[in-house]
């Protein structure tokens, strides 16, 4: 038996090849949208994908199951609640699918994240045993939680009734396994589908009983309650990468090979007349030297994908400004999460503005003594964090404003325009994004505090609580 994880850091996600090496097939499990490291896999070990599992409809990212119909032509699986615009075969309680002599997955319904939400037992009868092996769990269970079931709200399901499937999923079904089952999730730290994730990436059912906070002793209600309280903002395109999932779309190979083609400057700001939007995806600190006026920046070395999926406007066209030889990763990272409106890149990056000085704009840059005594002066600026409420009321600098960047571009007419604004965040990356917003909304005096919090925390200046 052949057990491959893959672990995508920039969306804490991962995915699973599954094999019997016996028969040479193989099973791909919630694959990410770009699968050619699976094929090649499988090439490599002799194997044949002959199938394609998905746990679930996922929100934070777009699945590659059909690019891996489309290649290899492999079978896709979801769950019997599942429905789709594409061909599938559905699968509930007990159903099983023989991999070959030695290996195969039987499917467990454990809705709760998601409705359609199933799980997969692996079994290896190579081993002696008729106990499961592995567990793989989708956003059911996650190493150190369990899946949030507030995702689902805008399409017509409560949390309250899918926390209440959740404990029956889990207590019903994946709590009856064998301790050492193996629990292999679909996302670690850093993924918005939970908000306790660990940063392991396999545990065991034993191992999760005993210090998974959600699965401690607790009656129904209790565990509705507290899986439902103090979740993360949703990221605005997690409903609309849901609702992709579950339709026929453009393969990603498709929507990369019309989006990065190399544009003039004179062509990226005609497209930008017409509407597009500039997404300057160099890090921060190059961003906040020198960038095309009105651009926003998300830089490649942080959430990225996340990111622009929560602060761009997945219905506008979207021009690329990249450090060199970026461009197709910035595109590549926007298409896992079906942001495929990618009109092109500026041939050339910031060197194609040598030659015009009037399209640059900066960002001060602040440091935290330097901001301490403008707060001490006669006309001090306003201090935007925009850090989560709750991180903003674990410390803060006195007199901040908290503006979380989740929520930044609804609420930009709270914030004066007439005052000076430096914006800061834990480190720096989000208060990036942020000015480059305000910047873009004709805010003319914005400053990003150096180092951010931590800066100011180090420099031994006051910080408040709630």
């Amino acid at each position: 038996m052949l057990v491959e994880q893959y672990y995508l850091g920039c969306l804490a996600h991962a995915s699973y090849l599954i094999a019997d090496e016996e028969s040479g097939v193989a099973a791909v499990v919630d694959p990410q949208r770009d699968v050619e490291q699976y094929i090649a896999d499988a090439d490599r070990h002799g194997l044949r994908i002959r199938d394609v599992f998905l746990t679930h409809f996922h929100a934070d990212f777009i699945a590659g199951h059909l690019e891996l119909r489309d290649r290899v032509g492999a079978t896709i699986y979801l769950g019997a609640g599942a429905k789709a615009e594409y061909e599938f075969a559905a699968v509930g309680d007990g159903d099983t699918v023989e991999l070959g002599p030695s290996v195969s997955l039987r499917v467990l319904e454990t809705p709760g994240h998601s409705p359609e939400s199933i799980s997969l037992l692996v079994f290896d009868r190579d081993r002696g045993t008729d106990r499961p092996y592995a567990a793989l769990t989708g956003d059911t269970l996650f190493i150190g939680d369990v899946g949030r079931p507030d995702l689902r709200a805008s399409l017509g399901w409560s949390p309250q009734e899918l926390g209440g499937m959740l404990y029956d999923s889990l207590h019903g079904k994946l709590l009856k396994l064998p301790d050492e089952t193996l629990v292999y999730p679909a996302h670690g730290a850093g993924s918005l589908c939970g908000k306790n994730l660990s940063t392991d990436t396999v545990s065991t059912i034993g191992v999760q009983r005993q210090y998974n906070y959600a699965l401690q002793p607790m009656g129904r209600q209790q565990f509705i309650d507290i899986v439902t309280a103090d979740q993360p903002d949703t990221p605005s395109y997690f409903t609309y990468d849901a609702v992709l999932n579950a339709r026929e779309r453009p393969t990603l190979e498709d929507a990369l090979q019309r989006e990065l083609r190399p544009l003039s400057l004179d062509e990226l700001l005609a497209l930008r007349e017409q509407g597009a939007q500039v997404l300057d995806a160099r890090e921060p600190v190059d961003f906040e030297g020198a960038h095309l006026r009105g651009a926003i920046n998300v830089g490649l070395g942080g959430s990225y994908a996340t990111w622009c999926g929560t602060v761009l406007d997945r219905e506008r066209p979207l021009v690329l400004v990249t450090a060199a030889g970026s461009e197709e990763e910035a595109a590549l990272r926007l298409g896992r999460i079906g942001l495929d409106i990618v009109a092109g890149h500026l041939h050339g990056g910031m060197a194609a503005l040598a030659e015009r000085p009037e399209l640059v704009a900066r960002v001060e840059r602040v440091t935290a003594a330097a901001l301490a005594e403008q707060l001490d002066g006669e006309e001090p600026p306003l201090v935007l964090d925009v850090r989560t409420e709750r991180e903003w009321q674990s410390s803060r600098i006195a007199g901040s404003v908290n503006i979380p960047l989740a929520r930044l571009a609804e609420r930009l007419d709270e914030l004066p325009r007439e005052r000076p604004i430096v914006v800061h965040c834990a480190s720096g990356y989000r208060a990036a994004i942020a000015a480059s917003m305000l910047q873009a909304a004709d805010f003319s005096e914005v400053a990003g505090l150096v180092g951010g919090l931590a800066a100011w925390e180090s420099s031994r200046l006051a910080t408040v609580a709630a």
